[in-house]
């Protein structure tokens, strides 16, 4: 991405060496978008978010170019900031570069008590002549955006079309939820028993015997009579 040119920041970077690290003989300075600034954090930082800055120092051998660091910032970012505050991005961007050379030279304004941002303060009213801006101003999303999750698994909010395109996926995705859900027949279950003695097998009654009635014979009628 495309900056302020070197020459406008080439003064104040001489400045800073002069006056922080007059041993060092190079930095690097690097713009990068908000995607990119989110990844730098991610792996170097195990944060999922993007920042207006960040520096890394070099660890130099004995006998090696003395090159202090690198400081990446995020154009957009800084964009944001300038407009919040009313001043040109370039304005912004010395501010993040002041701030970055000092984390470059040891500094750390979250451990220490309040000493970088002072120093950070003289050092815009010193070199740059005008009065120092905030590092941090309150940022609010804006009514009706939406967040959304990117396939690398990064989060970015959506204004506009793209926030209401959300929420219609959102809308599709639970209507059909509940369609799926209503079609689904519950399972039928087997009536079961109350407790009580268990239910007795039921027996054949045995076979009804037919009693045969036998007639006694009749005395024989004839005879011989002499």
């Amino acid at each position: 991405m495309r900056g302020p040119g070197e020459q406008s920041l080439g003064k104040l970077l001489q400045s800073l060496r002069d006056r922080l690290a007059p041993e060092s003989q190079g930095v690097s300075l690097t713009y990068v978008d908000d995607r990119g600034m989110r990844k730098l954090n991610r792996e170097h930082r195990g944060k999922n978010m993007t920042t207006d800055v960040l520096s890394f120092p070099s660890s130099v051998e004995k006998g090696a170019f003395p090159h202090l660091g690198d400081i990446v910032i995020s154009l957009p970012t800084a964009e944001k900031m300038a407009k919040k505050f009313g001043v040109s991005r370039r304005r912004e961007v010395e501010t993040l570069v002041i701030h970055g050379f000092l984390h470059l030279c040891g500094y750390d304004h979250e451990k220490d008590h309040g000493e970088m941002m002072e120093l950070q303060a003289q050092l815009e009213r010193e070199l740059l002549e005008v009065e120092p801006l905030a590092m941090s101003l309150k940022r609010g999303r804006k009514p009706g955006s939406k967040v959304k999750k990117l396939k690398d698994g990064s989060r970015v909010v959506v204004t506009g079309r793209a926030a209401a395109a959300l929420v219609r996926r959102e809308r599709v995705k639970k209507e059909k939820k509940v369609k799926v859900r209503k079609t689904v027949k519950p399972k039928e279950v087997a009536a079961k028993r109350g407790p009580g003695r268990p239910r007795k097998e039921a027996v054949a009654p045995p076979p009804v015997k037919r009693m045969v009635r036998r007639r006694k014979a009749a005395p024989s009628r004839s005879g011989v009579i002499s």
